[in-house]
């Protein structure tokens, strides 16, 4: 008689490993891989707040709306005086202080100036360049990024203002919000 046996061999362990070996790579690389598209999704809200956020700032000053106008890259330096609204009463800044003060402080929030870590600034866009377009009271603004990983051009197909907004590079994100204060 034959005796039976019962149990694996080490062959068979050996493949099994291996199946599940490729296949926890596979899901690693899922993982990597989605974690830098929430990221890149991250990076689009933000872009969209800031770019609402200069748009609000234009609506509370309208006297000054075409001032507001330039490219922005985090190189504006700090105004004389700070306006930021007082709780409970009126600010007072004229409505070019205003505009100065918003644009400063504007700058600061995309670059990441409100989250720092070891002084160095960990909030904001990479590499971050914004532009405004006054047309009467049409308003283009244009935020422009480094994103994480290599696609193509975020303005390839845009207008010719948004294109010249930050550098071109097939890591280029853009957001482009087109918007009339009236």
């Amino acid at each position: 008689m034959l005796a039976k046996r019962n149990g694996f061999s080490l062959i068979e362990v050996m493949v099994s490993l291996v199946i599940l070996t490729v296949g926890l790579i596979g899901v690693f690389n899922l993982h990597i891989i989605s974690k830098q598209g929430s990221y890149e999704s991250f990076q689009q809200t933000q872009a969209s707040y800031f770019a609402n956020d200069i748009i609000n700032r234009m609506r509370m000053n309208r006297s000054e709306l075409t001032n507001y106008q330039g490219s922005y890259s985090g190189t504006t330096s700090a105004p004389a005086k700070a306006c930021d609204v007082i709780v409970g009463g009126n600010s007072t800044c004229s409505s070019v202080e205003t505009r100065l003060w918003d644009l400063y402080q504007w700058e600061r929030m995309f670059q990441g100036d409100n989250e720092k870590s070891s002084g160095t600034n960990v909030g904001g866009l990479d590499s971050s360049v914004a532009c405004v377009d006054i047309n009467g009271r049409d308003v283009t603004v244009v935020m422009t990024w480094r994103g994480v990983r290599a696609s193509s051009d975020g303005l390839s197909e845009g207008s010719t203002f948004a294109k010249n907004c930050g550098t071109s590079s097939d890591r280029r994100r853009a957001l482009v919000i087109e918007t009339a204060i009236i």
